[in-house]
């Protein structure tokens, strides 16, 4: 039917990762988005929260899709690249997914902090009951729905628990001011659980940290 047929962009629901990064963003914002995808998130922030968004993608299929979408997108690398912008640069830069497959997380972190008055990071967690299972009981590396890869294909070359990511953050002198600990349904955990039950029932967790200036 005529009717029926799908627009070129029509996309399912966004992933609740990305969801649960543009509630924390302030509408009207400048946003960096570090390893931008395919653009999903730009998209949704630019539709939802109205920012003056920018990203930088490392693969040229990524880039081209965010260009035929109409974002402001270009190629780099995030563990190279990041040097090269001044401080305060944009209000919230962002990385989703993707801080276990750089090759120097920690300094990417740092650049983010630095870059931006904001930073907000969404990382999947290794350290969740399910692969620990898998690892303690096959002896197999795990392969889960919010880690997909097998060993020998994975992308992720730094394997973060949650409470790895609180111990850096607290190491780069960085303050939390808002955390969300996702379990496999997508459903946020309790607040005032400590971080050891957000580090054995999370799937995955995003951060809004900000550091002091000097």
């Amino acid at each position: 039917m005529e009717g029926s047929r799908a627009t070129p962009f029509q996309t399912a629901e966004p992933r609740v990762d990305l969801v649960v990064v543009a509630e924390m963003v302030e509408p009207g914002s400048r946003v960096l988005d570090v390893g931008c995808g395919d653009g999903e998130l730009l998209q949704l922030l630019a539709e939802e929260r109205n920012v003056d968004g920018r990203g930088i993608e490392l693969s040229q299929h990524g880039v081209n899709d965010c260009v035929a979408k109409g974002l402001s997108v270009i190629q780099g690398d995030a563990d190279t690249d990041l040097v090269d912008y001044a401080d305060d640069s944009f209000d919230y830069v962002i990385l989703s997914q993707t801080l276990q497959a750089t090759r120097h997380p920690r300094l990417v972190l740092e650049h983010m902090l630095r870059i931006g008055k904001r930073a907000i990071i969404s990382v999947p967690n290794f350290g969740h009951w399910r692969v620990r299972a898998q690892l303690a009981f096959r002896g197999r590396m795990p392969v889960t729905q919010n880690l997909a890869y097998s060993w020998y294909d994975t992308p992720n070359i730094h394997f973060c628990t949650i409470a790895d990511f609180v111990a850096l953050a607290h190491e780069i002198g960085a303050t939390t001011d808002r955390s969300v600990a996702l379990d496999r349904h997508g459903n946020p955990l309790q607040v005032t659980l400590p971080t050891w039950a957000w580090n054995l029932l999370g799937e995955q967790a995003v951060f809004l940290l900000h550091r002091k200036r000097g």
